[in-house]
């Protein structure tokens, strides 16, 4: 998938069409703020790709002010104004990092804060070049911010150093600055702090020299550097969205309908208006809110709430019916062409041996730790809110249709957030919408806060789609692989939303990405995919369409590596000719993981206490992971062992904060294989809470988990999702290593696998 499309697909969109950027707001880069010096920096696309190109420009003074990247305060601070949502992924360590390095900051003066929700300042480049929409999402923010804040630092460093010349009548060849400090050879010295206020009312300079990797002290070098949120949220003074406490403030919640697609036909509220503390009962787009004083007392007055259905268009098919439904219409005439080259029958038909596979991917829900929360305040012209926002541009224009505002009307507070992965990034904007529509409802009487509850998000949230796989391939006589056919069934994420111009021919890339014909050489490939019509509200998971595909191209290679008689390693090796990157990380983790050494698989069958071990490897997100992974099975039950991974991600900015999210998305891989599973019954969800929907425990994680960085010279690409893909697929070929089970369906279910082979 394309992410740079993302800019394009949302220009025609109505809400934002009414933003208008000029040229002027886009070249602004630097401006004074009171006695410090502030900096921002924003780069075209051209700047982005080449680090010796800065396309900047300089407008006025204070009164043409330009919302920084960097502020250096008399305190001698340093904060990096961080324009990505912080949702544990350490964005407010990795940000500031890039900055400092370039500053030569000390790290204990750095920190870091949530930019305005403001574009083109804070847009992603990496969706789009004009910087029109401002998002975390696709792994990216590394990525976007690597050549934007290492100007920024370099800049103010190249102010700093000129106002410290001018102070002390020195040439600027003779200034050095370290660890914060900026010293002359006389023995003169100044704190950042000192000079902020001189160094703010200089000229621009014509152009920086960043450093050369070699030079770096703090980026890449495996000192770990502490993570500035580390202390707030050790001691609880991180502030979320449910800490937010406004004056004359009332709390709410939403009855939503318990069958997705349904609408509101009528109302009783007088039983809920009767619980102490419940002070409104409004109805919204998305259902019936109860506003009240207290959390609790909005639950009691839901609880009592009345609400008759209009579910003459909710969906009431189960899960077991939508995937019969999935199987009859793969590969046929809806199916559209995502892949076709060379002869794929002809092939099969040649092959020495054929494959036929199929494969079920269950709806999953994030179940981020902090449940979906937002403040919102409603005046005349302005509505203001408070969350923890991962696609900012989406949001201030979803919010402010609700409200009947222009989006520029609209203020978001980016607070931290607790876990996301995709689920505040939904292209309507539930939640945030939600709470707009409240305080509209309510007449903007009082502030607002939304809370979901678990049991809210579980079974009326978005979901990763259901998805089928039908795949049949063939190899030659010498094992080579020279033919796969993929068919695809699921719901489109993209169709229908803000997001539908980055579909190509009819395909939704999220649905198909990271496939075997796009990651192993095979000179035919033929790869549809069918949009199936479900009306179960479905959104971008943790690694997207990766999750899947990953699993079925790594379980498939496995397979006709065995059908092959070839190592599995040794087999995937040979497809990877022309990916050196896959190439070099597959090396590198046998290595570490010691697969040349003997081990003691297990055999057929499940018989208590057999090891085995698989391997998987993937790119998502401009980033190559590999997992080697050691099981043990006993009576049907799965223990992960060992994993041991590499992570090619270009240079590793903190390699803690890598090692984290390659440890985070082990975890989360292993949740949705061992565990993950959202089923409904007539339409209905299933599961409530983690009682059941369950995540992995503490006590179930791998004891040993290995986190080989590759080194690299490379700009760094992707570390929050790429973890995830390969897990599932290098415990299900470990697992069949050890017992001979096939695993076609998620979670694992290991009786009912064998049962089917036997079938």
């Amino acid at each position: 998938m394309d992410l740079r499309n993302i800019e394009d697909s949302l220009a025609a969109w109505p809400p934002l069409a009414r933003l208008g950027f000029t040229r002027r707001e886009f070249l602004r880069f630097t401006t004074i703020a009171g006695s410090g010096l502030t900096l921002g920096a924003v780069m075209s696309a051209a700047a982005a790709k080449n680090p010796g190109l800065t396309v900047l420009g300089i407008e006025g003074r204070p009164d043409d002010f330009s919302t920084p990247f960097v502020r250096i305060d008399p305190d001698n601070t340093v904060t990096v104004i961080c324009k990505h949502v912080e949702a544990g992924q350490g964005v407010w360590t990795g940000l500031p990092a890039v900055v400092a390095e370039e500053l030569d900051a000390s790290w204990d003066q750095m920190r870091a804060e949530s930019s305005p929700a403001k574009v083109p300042t804070y847009g992603n480049f990496a969706f789009g070049p004009k910087g029109n929409v401002q998002g975390t999402g696709g792994s990216t923010s590394m990525a976007n911010s690597w050549d934007q804040l290492r100007h920024a630092g370099a800049y103010a460093r190249a102010m700093l150093v000129q106002a410290a010349a001018n102070r002390w009548k020195v040439p600027v060849s003779e200034i050095t600055v370290s660890e914060g400090v900026v010293s002359h050879a006389s023995g003169r010295k100044a704190a950042f702090g000192e000079l902020a206020a001189a160094a703010g009312k200089l000229p621009l300079p014509k152009q920086v020299q960043l450093k050369d990797p070699s030079q770096f002290k703090l980026i890449g070098r495996e000192q770990r550097l502490p993570r500035l949120d580390s202390h707030s949220k050790s001691t609880g003074t991180q502030q979320f969205a449910i800490d937010v406490m406004l004056p004359d403030m009332m709390t709410a919640v939403v009855m939503r309908p318990p069958r997705f697609g349904a609408k509101v036909q009528s109302i009783d509220s007088a039983a809920a208006k009767a619980v102490p503390g419940v002070v409104d009962v409004v109805e919204i787009p998305r259902g019936v809110a109860v506003v009240a004083r207290d959390t609790w007392s909005a639950k009691k007055g839901r609880e009592a709430l009345k609400v008759s259905w209009d579910e003459s268009g909710a969906e009431r098919r189960g899960t077991d019916a939508i995937f019969k439904e999935y199987r009859e219409i793969s590969g046929g005439a809806q199916a559209v062409k995502a892949e076709d080259r060379g002869d794929t029958e002809g092939a099969l038909k040649k092959a020495a041996k054929v494959v036929d596979m199929e494969f079920e991917f269950p709806y999953l829900a994030h179940a981020p730790m902090e449940p979906l929360t937002a403040v919102a305040r409603l005046s005349p012209d302005k509505c203001e809110i408070w969350a923890g926002c991962q696609f900012q541009t989406l949001d201030q224009a979803n919010a402010a249709q609700a409200v009947g505002m222009k989006p520029e009307q609209v203020t978001i507070y980016t607070l931290a957030a607790g876990g996301t992965f995709g689920r505040r990034a939904t292209p309507e904007s539930d939640y945030i919408s939600e709470v707009a529509s409240i305080a509209k409802a309510t007449g903007g009487k009082y502030p607002v806060k939304l809370i979901w509850t678990r049991e809210d998000d579980i079974t009326g949230g978005h979901y990763r789609p259901a998805t089928y796989h039908h795949i049949t391939a063939g190899i030659d006589q010498a094992g080579k692989l020279i033919a796969v056919k993929q068919d695809v069934v699921n719901q489109s994420i993209m169709a229908g939303t803000p997001f539908a111009g980055m579909m190509k021919g009819g395909v939704d890339p999220t649905s198909v990405e990271g496939g075997t014909a796009e990651q192993y050489e095979v000179e035919n490939a033929h790869v549809t995919w069918t949009q199936a019509k479900v009306g179960i509200p479905i959104l971008w998971w943790r690694s997207v369409g990766h999750t899947h595909t990953a699993f079925a191209k790594e379980v498939l290679i496995d397979e006709l590596a065995q059908a092959a008689g070839k190592d599995p390693v040794a087999y995937r090796l040979s497809l990877l000719e022309k990916h050196p990157r896959h190439a070099a990380v597959l090396k590198l983790v046998a290595e570490k993981s010691g697969w040349d050494k003997p081990f003691a698989n297990g055999g057929p069958g499940l018989i208590g206490g057999k090891r085995g071990r698989g391997v998987a490897v993937h790119e998502s997100f401009g980033s190559v992971v590999a997992h080697v992974v050691e099981v043990t099975v006993t009576d049907g039950s799965v223990k992960v062992d060992r994993v041991v991974t590499v992570v090619d991600c270009g240079i590793a900015v903190t390699p803690d904060v890598v090692r984290a999210q390659m440890q985070s998305g082990i975890g989360y891989g292993l949740s949705a294989a061992l565990y993950g599973k959202i089923s409904l019954t007539d339409g209905r969800v299933d599961q409530t809470n983690f009682h059941q929907y369950r995540v992995l425990r503490i006590n179930e994680m791998p004891r040993e988990i290995e986190i080989h960085i590759l080194p690299s010279t490379n700009p760094p690409s992707g570390v929050g999702e790429p973890g995830t893909p390969p897990i599932a697929p290098a415990v299900a070929n470990a697992i069949r290593a050890a017992t001979g089970i096939k695993l076609r369906k998620l979670p694992f279910d290991l009786p009912a696998a064998q049962k089917a082979m036997k079938a």
